[in-house]
């Protein structure tokens, strides 16, 4: 059996060799950005264990022997699930791996733009040393936290939030009233946006989210009020963010996550000083990227042994032939 690392951004890929040697399995990788360039590295291999490359119907119509799809990631936006679904395609994923580092990460955004740490950083390194530099700033027990999207994620960053907010506020329709902690007030996404102070994004991308938070949502959020999105990129119309930025209704907003990343040096929002800027790090801690890695290769791994990955995202119908 063989199988493709198809891109990676890790410093190395010897944890999944040892993985993989482990269990018989023949390790190829490559940078792959493109379909063609995938369709190219992939033939003759079995499971494709992805970080960004984009599968799809062309390229699993092209490598049919293609039994598993596993993702370095929960999300799996670059993969068309209904494709794999068609041709049989096993996809997996790593839904659980940095939910404490997420979670950790976009708390400790909010709290920087509240509290204007990177302003008061920038003023004193340029020699401006005043307290009152970023203007005002409100008491983080008198506001109001919300959270869009309930998930694993969601629930972690709203049992942190709680003991530095006055009230916990989250929509996410498809979560049941008993899956919402008691300390979090359910309400819909109109009343998210309209009575939260800061709103923190932890949705997956998909169709319904894709450019969700735009110029009408932002427009119903207070004057003064701020944004986290650690989430997906896409979710925010950055322009819209930009706006609203611009025009006083967001006093600040956080980024992890971009709709085009790495962002241009020459973009807008890299010289904004109301903006708070993190290159798509908020997973990392080096025991998160340990399980990850794991995690995403052990999916491989199980399908060669068993027929089915650890974490399952489509149920495929293939499974692994001798070679």
């Amino acid at each position: 059996m063989r199988a493709l690392i198809t891109d990676f951004d890790f410093p190395d890929i010897a944890l999944e060799q040892q993985l993989f040697a482990e269990a018989g399995i023949e390790l190829v990788h490559a940078q792959c950005r493109t379909e063609d360039q995938l369709i190219e590295a992939a033939r003759g291999s079995d499971a494709l264990l992805i970080q960004y490359a984009p599968v799809t119907e062309r390229v699993l119509a092209a490598l049919p022997g293609i039994g598993i799809v596993s993702r370095y990631g929960a999300g799996f936006d670059t993969v068309d699930t209904a494709a794999c679904a068609r041709h049989g395609v096993w996809v997996a994923n790593s839904p659980d791996y940095g939910v404490g580092e997420v979670a950790t990460h976009a708390l400790g955004m909010a709290l920087a733009l509240l509290r204007h740490l990177a302003i008061y950083d920038r003023d004193v390194r340029a020699g401006r040393w005043n307290y009152l530099s970023p203007g005002t700033i409100r008491r983080a027990s008198d506001m109001t936290v919300g959270i869009l999207g309930l998930g694993r994620i969601g629930k972690r960053f709203a049992h942190l939030a709680r003991n530095c907010f006055a009230r916990v506020i989250a929509c996410d329709p498809y979560i049941i009233d008993g899956d919402f902690p008691a300390y979090v007030g359910r309400v819909t996404l109109d009343e998210l946006f309209g009575q939260a102070d800061i709103v923190s994004l932890h949705v997956p991308l998909n169709d319904e989210t894709r450019g969700m938070v735009g110029a009408p949502l932002l427009a119903r959020m207070r004057r003064g009020s701020m944004l986290v999105n650690t989430a997906r990129g896409a979710v925010v119309d950055v322009d819209a963010v930009l706006a609203r930025l611009n025009d006083g209704t967001l006093d600040g907003a956080a980024l992890d996550v971009l709709p085009v990343e790495p962002l241009a040096t020459s973009h807008p929002l890299a010289h904004h000083p109301r903006a708070l800027l993190t290159p798509h790090s908020a997973f990392y801690s080096t025991a998160a990227e340990v399980e990850l890695r794991r995690k995403a290769a052990m999916n491989i791994v199980q399908w060669a042994k068993t027929g089915r990955p650890m974490y399952p995202v489509i149920q495929g119908t293939k499974f692994p032939t001798a070679r």
